[in-house]
């Protein structure tokens, strides 16, 4: 075994004599190295488990004379990399590489030496200077034992198949001229002038809208409805903010959905956009019209809490581009709502948000707040972001239809990052009309955000839907199938295909080490100890720290042949599935592609108290379209929707119904969602 010692006269240190113990070490160039031969690693049977040792070439025992006391931390460190990053994997190998070489011919002491192949089952214990020399080479010795060996055991467990499987690949040939990364450089200084901004939608005109009685009636109408009611001049911009703001007050606490109520803004916001309309100045449709922004959108002035304790605090002075889009458009902000801590799941500093359907439940999912506040009525509008299912799973799991947009679609300046690659705003609304409009005022090109874009939308309240050829995966809803064939789409069986059998593997790898690299400080300085959930983000990005670069290439070089892969397999417009299966969550974010979450039913909740509750489990299913082809799944929603109205349909927050209550803390056990690979 060698590594390298000096860079200036390529002196190598030989493991040559490595089962000698009381030899002094001498180096060797690189050059007498390569003359030593055939270099070899052997896997030896110990009863069940395979052992690791290693020969030297026999010229080199006196050639390269050492000693290096077998309990190096040195020696520990090297051998346990090389058994990390798959060198067991081959009984009999060639182990060249520029960090180090194993020659054969004298075996090491298998006393001394003797790596597992599944180390965490051997005898021998692992000593604490080994530990801290070996994480020391990746200046990350900063972890306590327990989590170094928390590390070793998950980059044994699922860093390592993750990695084999994307060299097998992807990395077989040499030269890079197949599987190219789909990360991609740009040398633009000015992205302003890459596209220009796209034709704005036709909105439907809505008449006959008269203002309801009650302010509940009032809470859960479409955005056309409220914006008539506005330009007609039946309700004011802040009369509508106060009947919002007052139902956040009064659930949002019981659904622990909300971080800060914006009240002096929104009513600001609502008196600028009553004096604009008094003026005669009217800017669309969103005109205002009360939302909320997922707590990890910047708003100066208020405090943007990334959901976590440690920056529950931080104030910025900027703001968010999807903030300046809203606000131009006359839209009113009324609170930040829950983010699940740092963007994962549904658990912040706050406690843990819940669903209005079922208050027993949580919505799982980290646009936790946007997507319980909008399917109880609190909110007409949220601006929600995923990376990996932080839309799809509380959307569905709260009844609300909601669009993950093609990536590239909203630019996300001042907004918490975990992924460049893989994250996405979107609207969650309650209908996929909403959802077009919001999406029609919030996309476009933002200048500080080079992924970017403006996508050349059509119009999706005009595609005629008559022309569509649409797929049905296994596990669509064919209530869904059967309404879309009735209004004169040709529905067809479907199957997505593709050969890239690591995809929640490299979604993991990508999103993981992405995330690390913006929250370094945050691990280095122990700050992840106070995180919320300890087994998400400590233990997934304790991880990432052991994933090689390399690997983290080859993962995204895998990741460009699933994209041209699923690409080739899409032979329609689009297709209908179940919006939370986590295979077709991971490879949908891998490959950019939209997709709309749809309610189309409820059925009873387990173990129901009574027959009489009112508490349900809602049903609904994602309509998928390729890249950039948003307005096509937009389309075949605002068709279902059309005949259904299931999306209309209020949850049981005041009123569970007979013999039913929730015991406080409620007795069923929801574990966190975890995103494993």
């Amino acid at each position: 075994m060698v590594t390298k010692q000096n860079p200036v006269d390529e002196r190598w240190m030989s493991a040559a004599s490595i089962g000698q113990k009381n030899t002094e070490f001498e180096g060797c160039t690189t050059e007498e190295w390569k003359k030593g031969g055939d270099d070899s690693l052997i896997i030896e049977e110990c009863g069940n488990r395979q052992l690791m040792s290693f020969q030297v070439a026999p010229q080199f025992e006196n050639r390269c004379p050492m000693t290096w006391p077998l309990r190096s931390p040195s020696v520990f460190f090297l051998v346990l990399l090389l058994f990390l990053n798959g060198a067991a994997s081959a009984p009999t190998q060639q182990l060249h590489s520029q960090k180090w070489i194993l020659a054969p011919d004298s075996i090491a002491d298998m006393d001394s030496v003797k790596v597992c192949k599944n180390y965490s089952k051997c005898s021998r214990k692992i000593d604490h200077d080994s530990l801290c020399t070996g994480f020391g080479l990746l200046d990350a010795d900063f972890f306590t034992d327990a989590k170094m060996v928390e590390i070793a055991k998950g980059a044994k467990e699922l860093n390592i198949p993750i990695i084999r499987s994307n060299r097998k690949l992807v990395a077989s040939v040499n030269g890079g001229l197949e599987n190219p990364s789909c990360l991609v450089f740009t040398s633009l200084w000015n992205h302003n002038h890459a596209q220009n901004a796209s034709k704005r939608f036709n909105y439907p005109s809505v008449s006959g809208v008269h203002r309801p009685k009650s302010d509940e009636d009032i809470a859960f109408m479409s955005i056309l409805e409220l914006g008539q009611l506005i330009k007609s001049k039946q309700i004011t911009s802040e009369e509508l903010a106060r009947i919002f703001l007052t139902r956040l007050k009064r659930y949002g606490p019981v659904l622990e959905s909300v971080v800060t109520v914006t009240e002096e803004l929104a009513y600001e916001q609502a008196k600028q956009a009553d004096k604009l309309l008094a003026q005669g100045i009217y800017l669309g449709p969103l005109h205002g019209i009360p939302y909320g922004l997922k707590d990890i959108v910047a708003v100066p002035h208020y405090k943007t809490t990334w959901g976590s304790k440690t920056f529950k605090d931080q104030v910025f002075d900027f703001e968010a581009w999807v903030y300046k889009r809203l606000k131009s458009a006359g839209a009113v902000l009324l609170a930040k709502l829950v983010t699940g801590s740092l963007a994962y799941d549904d658990i912040w500093f706050g406690g843990r948000t819940r669903n209005p359907w079922n208050i027993e439940e949580y919505t799982t999912g980290s646009s936790a707040g946007p997507a319980a506040c909008t399917s109880a009525g609190l909110i007409p509008i949220a601006i929600g972001s995923e990376t990996a299912g932080s839309i799809t799973y509380p959307a569905a799991r709260c009844g609300v239809t909601a669009l993950r947009p093609t990536f590239g679609t909203v630019g996300r300046t001042g907004v918490l990052s975990l992924s460049e690659s893989l994250d996405k705003l979107g609207p969650m609304c309650r209908s996929a009309a909403d959802c077009a409009i919001v999406l029609d005022i919030i996309r476009g090109e933002d200048p500080d955000d080079l992924s970017s874009r403006n996508i050349p939308f059509s119009d999706p309240f005009e595609v005629d839907i008559t022309k569509l050829n649409v797929g049905y995966l296994e596990d669509a809803e064919m209530d869904v199938v059967e309404k879309l064939r009735s209004k004169g789409v040709n529905m067809v069986p479907f199957k997505l295909n593709y050969t890239v059998d690591s995809a929640q593997g490299i979604l993991n790898f990508t999103m993981d080490v992405d995330m690390l690299a913006h929250f370094d400080e945050w691990q280095r300085s122990g700050q992840d100890d106070e995180y919320e959930a300890q087994d998400q983000w400590p233990v997934e990005l304790r991880r990432a720290r052991v994933v090689p670069a390399v690997d983290y290439v080859q993962a995204q070089r895998a990741r460009g042949k699933l994209i041209r892969e699923v690409r080739d397999s899409f032979k329609v417009d689009a297709f209908v599935g179940n919006a939370t299966d986590w295979e077709r969550v991971c490879v949908s974010n891998l490959v950019g592609m939209p997709v709309i979450v749809v309610p189309t039913g409820f059925k009873k909740i387990p173990d129901a108290p009574s027959e009489n509750t009112r508490r349900k489990t809602t049903i609904t299913t994602g309509i998928y379209a390729p890249p950039e082809q948003d307005h096509i799944a937009l389309a075949l929603a605002m068709a279902y929707q059309s005949v259904t109205d299931h999306h209309k349909q209020r949850p049981p927050i005041d009123d569970l119904g007979p013999d039913d209550s929730i015991p406080n803390p409620p007795k069923g056990v929801i574990p966190p969602r975890l995103l494993r690979g």
